[in-house]
Parts: structure tokens; sequence; C-alpha cells
């Protein structure tokens, strides 16, 4: 299946900055893998109809309301966004969301007609009690919704304790938990699983990519700090061509 690199920009990123993503879609007006930003919402409309595809980064579960501050994925949608990542681990830690809440927002992605990229990890000292594999079984078992397919749902492995943190798992332990995560997914949706990009996100960088991209069942990365600056990310992107 053809390879996927998204860059997950976090809360960075103003106007300014802009000039930058223009030069990396200068430098990939026909990919050969799929590339993807997920700016903060207030660039969305600014980034659209490039030759690189615009997500988000979260949304609501509701479709409009009394949630000031929120973003549904209507609205998203509106905006530009074709897919949205749910259940990153900044948002389970630091919003309190649970498995239950990012299935629901995953849900709302897919009725506006939203691609879903759906975030599941362990923490650091659930990865050094073994229970790495119990808790990404129990986090898919849990935050994907039974509608999902090919085609509207992409799964990310990130150890939360590789996330900015310049550590990674080995190559050996990334490519044991991504074949057991399609294990998984086959066991649940059947040809549907099979056809599942899986991406490994976690300190994703130019030193390591092609490596990891050469592991068997990892489709593609997603990527946080060094998808900031183009002469980061565009590394990351030909690593994900030739390998």
């Amino acid at each position: 299946m053809k390879r996927f690199v998204v860059g997950n920009w976090k809360m960075n990123g103003r106007i300014a900055d802009l000039d930058d993503y223009f030069e990396l879609c200068d430098a990939f007006k026909n990919p050969m893998v799929d590339v993807m930003i997920c700016p903060p919402s207030t660039l969305i409309s600014r980034m659209t109809n490039t030759s690189i595809m615009i997500g988000a980064q979260d949304c609501h579960m509701a479709v409009a309301g009394a949630h000031t501050g929120d973003v549904s994925a209507e609205m998203l949608a509106d905006a530009g966004a074709t897919k949205v990542i749910t259940g990153h681990s900044e948002r389970r830690t630091d919003h309190g969301e649970t498995d239950e809440m990012v299935a629901a927002k995953t849900n709302a992605a897919w009725n506006a007609e939203m691609q879903v990229i759906l975030c599941i990890g362990e923490t650091e000292a659930q990865y050094r009690a073994g229970e790495t594999l119990n808790v990404l079984k129990a986090q898919m078992a849990a935050s994907i919704p039974d509608g999902a397919n090919a085609h509207n749902l992409t799964v990310a492995y990130e150890p939360v304790w590789a996330i900015g943190t310049g550590l990674t798992p080995n190559l050996q332990e990334i490519a044991d938990v991504h074949a057991v995560l399609r294990a998984e997914l086959v066991k649940r949706f059947g040809d549907e699983g099979a056809g599942m990009r899986l991406l490994y996100g976690g300190s994703v960088k130019a030193s390591n990519a092609r490596d990891i991209f050469r592991l068997d069942n990892v489709d593609g990365a997603l990527v946080g700090g060094a998808s900031l600056k183009a002469a980061d990310f565009i590394p990351i992107i030909d690593a994900a061509e030739q390998a």
C-alpha cells in the first residue's frame, strides 16, 4: 500500500510560517507517498488546494452546540480538512480523553465524511512493566468503532514515552508491536483490517526514518517536531519514497 507521512504541528504555526510550508509543497508537487500536514485549525483554510493534504488535530464529538472553544468535525471539513487525528496521547493526558470519547470523536469525523488517524500508545511505566501489548489491544478495542474500514481509518502507534523525547523503541520492538496490531485488526475487521495503514510515531527524524519505514507493517509515520520545518520534514518524506 502507499506510504503515508503525516506532520502534526500541534500548537505551532502562524501565518508568517507558511512560506516554509509552500516550500514543502514545491518540493513535492507529485509525491510518491501520501503527505499530510495537520496544522492548528486557524491555518487550515489557508493551506488547502496544494499537493499536500491538510488534516486537523482533533474534533469535538458533537455537530454543534454550547461547547465554547471546541471545533466540530463539520467545521473542520468546511475549512478544508479531509482527515482528523483522534486519541493523540496529549489529548488523552492533557484533557482526560477516554477510549470512549475517542470512539465518539471518530464516529463524528466519519459522519462529517472525514477520514481518521487514530492514535494509541503506552506510557513509560506501562512499557517498563511489559504491559505494552495489553494496553494497545485494549485501546484499539475500545477506541475504534465498528464502522472502521481501510478507507476511513488509519491507526498510529505512538509510544507516549517516545513523543518529543528523542527516545524510540528499537526496530525489533516497533516491528513486533506493529505485527500484533495488524493481527488484531485482521481478527476484528478481516480484509479491511489487512488494508488499514499502520503508522509509527515518536521522535521520527531523518536519521531513523528509512530504517523504520523498511519494517513490515509500518506503512508511514506520524511526525511531530520534525514536521515544522521543510528542511527537516523533506528528508523523512524522501526516506518514505525510497524505503
